[in-house]
């Protein structure tokens, strides 16, 4: 006897896990100074435990893509609970430096799992169109998920809440998926994408499929090392950083949201290259703006960074479809891989930085505002080479229509 799927509750199960892996990224985000002065971390040392959480990632990303078929999304969710749950803990009752980084890692990899169950789950529960608005849906609370935990964290720090109260908070989305997915019949995996992984993997070594796998390391660290250090780097412009944060965000969900006909008109490699130029714009008045003009500066970013990681696995899937879900998980591996490398990176160069800028005579917020607008001026360089690439693929892939749906 087939047992009923309720697609409703699994659905809104896998929102609220996308939602945790949200608040594991704005929250930690907005505590980052916090435990800086708590554990007396610099900014490098910051930089490496944000990377176990880009690291962790990428992962469990690939493994749950490489055994999805094998051990179900059930059991790749239950996996994501008890890491978010283990990182959690862990955070909160931290006693310095090397705990944080095995916390750290432990959310990452939940976070892992959980795209690696959801997605191909939504879109075995779901056919063409509604599958692919389902998965849009599905994505917006990422971006959705760190406007509100942006918001709590900037709301619960100005209040004086400690934290380790902060953490607390991502224990609620955490037990609501856990109770939404409890003794729910999961979908079983379509027939058709079972397909060999040898196949998967020669068709990785297509020219397109590696230019895609380049190009998303730098995009998701143009993304990413702007986000992720914005309560660092602008909160000494004038600006708040987790407002700006939260803004950035709230304005990826939106676009998102209405991401279908956007990409339809300007095409996918037309709305990569788009992207890199308003990244760039938006990057760069980062680093001569402050005052309400770093709130337009990051509207523009933004814009420039919402379809970014949407595309690229769209493109993925639809330039290089024998790659099929191993592709597509490869691809957003290297881009949270590529994150975790450079999170230390930016990190030093907010020291060095400083240091500079303090050598020269600088002290407070003038000096916090010249280093972070230094850090920035080097993060620009990564859309930089973007605009270069991505005017490559649009005129390399120019008449080609991309295929179908693939894989699912």
């Amino acid at each position: 006897m087939t047992q009923t799927i309720n697609r409703t509750a699994l659905f809104n199960a896998s929102c609220f896990a996308l939602i945790t892996t949200a608040f594991t990224f704005s929250i930690r985000a907005g505590i980052l100074p916090q435990l800086g002065a708590e554990f007396n971390l610099s900014n490098e040392d910051l930089g490496f435990i944000n990377s176990m959480w880009f690291l962790g990632f990428p992962i469990s990303m690939i493994l749950g893509g490489l055994f999805y078929h094998v051990v179900g999304a059930a059991n790749i969710m239950r996996i994501a609970f008890v890491m978010h749950t283990l990182g959690i803990l862990l955070t909160i009752f931290a006693g310095g430096y090397t705990t944080l980084l095995l916390s750290t890692l432990f959310i990452g990899f939940g976070n892992g799992c959980t795209e690696a169950a959801c997605n191909p789950m939504i879109a075995d529960m779901y056919t063409g169109v509604k599958m692919n608005k389902m998965l849009n849906r599905f994505h917006m609370w990422f971006p959705g998920g760190i406007v509100l935990g942006s918001l709590i964290s900037k709301f619960m720090t100005d209040f004086g809440a400690s934290w380790q109260l902060q953490m607390w908070i991502l224990m609620i989305p955490t037990i609501i998926y856990a109770v939404l997915f409890f003794g729910k019949t999961f979908p079983k995996p379509h027939a058709d994408e079972a397909m060999s992984i040898g196949e998967n993997i020669k068709a990785m070594f297509s020219p397109v499929f590696i230019f895609l796998f380049v190009t998303m390391s730098i995009t998701a660290i143009t993304e990413f090392g702007t986000t992720q250090w914005a309560e660092v780097i602008l909160n000494s412009s004038g600006a708040s950083g987790m407002l700006i944060l939260a803004l950035t965000t709230g304005v990826m969900a939106v676009a998102r949201f209405f991401a279908g006909p956007v990409v339809e008109k300007f095409g996918q490699t037309g709305i990569l290259l788009i992207g890199a130029v308003l990244a760039t714009i938006g990057i760069y008045m980062f680093s001569v703006v402050t005052g309400p003009l770093a709130y337009v500066a990051a509207v523009i970013f933004a814009l420039g960074v919402a379809y970014f990681w949407p595309v690229m696995v769209g493109a993925t899937a639809q330039r290089v479809p024998l790659s099929g879900a191993l592709g597509m998980s490869i691809i957003g591996g290297v881009g949270m891989f590529s994150t975790a490398i450079w999170q230390p990176v930016i990190g030093s160069w907010i020291d060095g930085s400083r240091t500079l800028m303090a050598a020269e005579g600088l002290i407070g917020e003038a000096l916090e505002l010249a280093a972070g607008q230094a850090t920035l001026q080097k993060l620009m360089l990564f859309p930089l080479v973007l605009i270069v690439l991505f005017t490559i693929f649009y005129f390399w892939q120019k008449g080609k229509k991309p295929a179908g749906a693939a894989a699912h």
